[in-house]
């Protein structure tokens, strides 16, 4: 460990850390509790966040009335905290932790494909349980994933080093080759393209019916990777018993088409948040780059 990471600054950062990792230890019903007492917590006091929770519910579910898109963010809050919790799990727990609660489905076809020395680009996205179904996912098959490093040093140190020992492979998701030569070996790569990063190398396509900048990077990596794009949901079930991860068929992507294949994407996971709404990370701001270039970034959440 980098002796800065000891220094005095980050000492509360451990401290939380340390109370979350003791957490994990009690009963699986009382973490669950304790997330959704964060989540009311937060609800309340982050203010800024459930703006944009707000807007994106505005925006991307507007038949529902005023009052029930008051309800859902307010579920948004919970689940994306019980999801906190929940990363706390994949970080200080087994990878076996859970998995007598977990409902594996679909993943045969994967297994296929790689017994056949074709690399798997099992698409994801940002659902609130998302690391949490990687250390599950384990279990049953080699992963390596795609990561954005954490901006505060102490959890990207903690969160890099517990990933480590999961995974066959990290790869920050700049690192486009490291992921077209672990795919092209015939390995699994986890990977998601559901995150606004800006205008360059994204197209333009409706997500929930507003148009949305999404990487077009998934369509490059999976051919030249020679890769199998099969989409992957992973939810809580709606009694908090357990979860169920789903790899579904695959999609028909790379195509000669990469703004098709970033339509085909988008619309797969829409179609799955619809039945699962709140289990979706909807405090970032999804839409913040738009498509008219002199339109402010983030406008769209003033």
């Amino acid at each position: 460990m980098p002796k800065s990471l000891l220094m005095p600054q980050h000492w509360f950062v451990w401290l939380g850390l340390g109370l979350l990792r003791a957490i994990t230890f009690l009963p699986y019903a009382w973490q669950l509790a304790i997330g959704r007492v964060i989540g009311l917590l937060l609800h309340k006091v982050a203010k800024s966040r459930r703006r944009i929770a707000e807007r994106n519910i505005e925006l991307c579910f507007p038949e529902k009335s005023e009052q029930e898109q008051a309800i859902l963010v307010r579920q948004i809050f919970i689940d994306n905290s019980i999801g906190l919790m929940e990363t706390m799990m994949a970080w200080f727990r087994a990878p076996d932790y859970l998995l007598d609660r977990t409902e594996f489905i679909g993943f045969d076809q994967v297994k296929s494909h790689l017994a056949e020395g074709r690399g798997v680009m099992l698409l994801g996205a940002h659902y609130s349980m998302l690391d949490l179904a990687g250390s599950l996912t384990t279990n049953i098959l080699p992963v390596s994933v795609s990561y954005r490093p954490q901006d505060n040093p102490v959890m990207n140190y903690v969160m890099e080093r517990n990933r480590d020992r999961l995974y066959q492979q990290c790869f920050t998701r700049k690192d486009i080759r490291g992921f077209i030569r672990t795919l092209k070996k015939g390995n699994v790569l986890w990977y998601a393209q559901d995150q606004d990063f800006g205008r360059k190398n994204s197209v333009f396509v409706d997500f929930f019916g507003v148009p949305a900048a999404t990487i077009t990077a998934t369509s490059r990596i999976a051919k030249a990777g020679n890769a199998v794009v099969i989409p992957m949901t992973y939810f809580r079930k709606e009694d908090n018993s357990g979860y169920v991860l789903t790899a579904y068929d695959p999609l028909p992507i790379p195509s000669d088409d990469e703004v098709e294949d970033a339509r085909v994407a988008n619309a797969f996971l829409e179609s799955r948040l619809r039945e699962h709404p709140s289990q979706y990370l909807w405090l970032h701001k999804r839409f913040k780059t738009r498509p008219d270039k002199n339109e402010k970034k983030g406008k769209i959440y003033q």
